[in-house]
């Protein structure tokens, strides 16, 4: 769901070569979603080990990080915490979502629908405690430093960027962006290549910079979070009824300030939520400024965890581990230069 105003941002392409170097705070859970969303069977099954337990974020964490670090980057990947309670509506819809794409997933397994099965089962995708712990414990062993957020991990990932700790923010979402951190990218995590009917299309990383958003649009920080709200964050879903981003900018732009902006509208009968809570949040989000440290690539934890745990190819995943060390080989010598 998230904050839905990329039609409205300006964005460039970037290249890997442009970002090498560079620290990226990735946003986890969005991460995770998007493997185990993308990386299934054409039925729509995801991968599985021997005893049926799903490993599709594994393979998805391992396989695209191993890329990305071969590209030179650096990477944080952050947790969620506990969920705000304004997030309950938002957890209902989803919970709705999922109950419909069941539904027709299960009416395409009985007409035999290969293509709709594929297309379903993604909106069935689920994150448990499990995955949680396994993905943080196989990050942690590639050399990769891993934080729980006390509250929204994106929002903790934008204060990394904010404490110049990280580059950027690796997210689909925009809610970095909103509480002031200073660069997004997104489609860093997403496959390179997306298959469409017309064949392949290559997918570049996109860089989004606060201060640009803000210049570009004419406003300033709280008047994008006024903004944000209006048009529906996760903590207010659907925004005010019959406002979308152009409508919410030139709102913005003429009331100017938070107060005059939802004032109106309260005024009209059109709020059912506490626009003060939901700015609060994005004003003085629940973060931790916590040092980050990486931890050292562990080779054999590596193996245990995909191999003899979850049956990976003993010999894809050496082959990935050599690239690994030859990574840490060649940033060693820079160090020492």
């Amino acid at each position: 769901m998230g904050l839905q105003i990329g039609d409205i941002v300006p964005r460039k392409e970037v290249s890997f070569p442009e970002l090498k170097g560079k620290v990226i705070a990735v946003d986890a859970l969005n991460a995770i979603y998007q493997f185990l969303s993308s990386i299934r069977q054409p039925d729509g099954t995801p991968l599985m080990d021997s005893k049926k337990r799903i490993t599709s974020h594994l393979s998805g964490l391992f396989y695209r990080n191993i890329a990305l670090l071969s590209e030179g980057l650096k990477l944080i990947y952050v947790f969620d915490g506990e969920y705000h309670p304004l997030k309950g509506k938002t957890h209902e819809l989803r919970q709705g979502a999922k109950d419909i794409a069941r539904e027709k997933y299960e009416r395409a397994i009985e007409e035999e629908d290969i293509e709709s099965m594929g297309k379903y089962a993604r909106g069935l995708t689920r994150v448990d405690e499990v995955m949680i712990s396994e993905s943080k414990e196989l990050l942690e062993a590639m050399g990769i430093a891993v934080v729980q957020a006390p509250g929204e991990g994106e929002m903790q990932c934008a204060e990394l960027v904010k404490s110049g700790q990280a580059f950027a923010v690796g997210s689909q979402d925009y809610d970095a962006i909103a509480v002031g951190g200073k660069r997004l990218i997104q489609n860093l995590t997403l496959s390179r290549k997306r298959k469409t009917r017309t064949g392949y299309i290559y997918i570049a990383p996109e860089l989004i910079e606060y201060e640009k958003v803000l210049n570009s649009l004419g406003i300033d920080g709280d008047q994008l979070i006024s903004l944000a709200i209006l048009v529906g964050t996760d903590f207010n879903p659907g925004g005010v009824k019959g406002i979308g981003p152009k409508k919410a900018l030139a709102l913005v732009k003429d009331k100017k300030y938070p107060v005059k902006i939802f004032g109106e509208l309260e005024e009209q009968g059109r709020l059912d939520f506490n626009w003060r809570d939901v700015f609060e949040i994005f004003k003085k989000p629940n973060v931790t400024k916590e040092k980050i440290h990486f931890p050292k690539l562990d080779g054999e934890r590596i193996k245990e965890i995909l191999v003899k745990r979850h049956d990976f190819s003993d010999e894809r995943v050496q082959n990935q581990l050599d690239k690994l060390n030859e990574i840490k080989e060649q940033s060693k010598q820079k160090t020492l230069f």
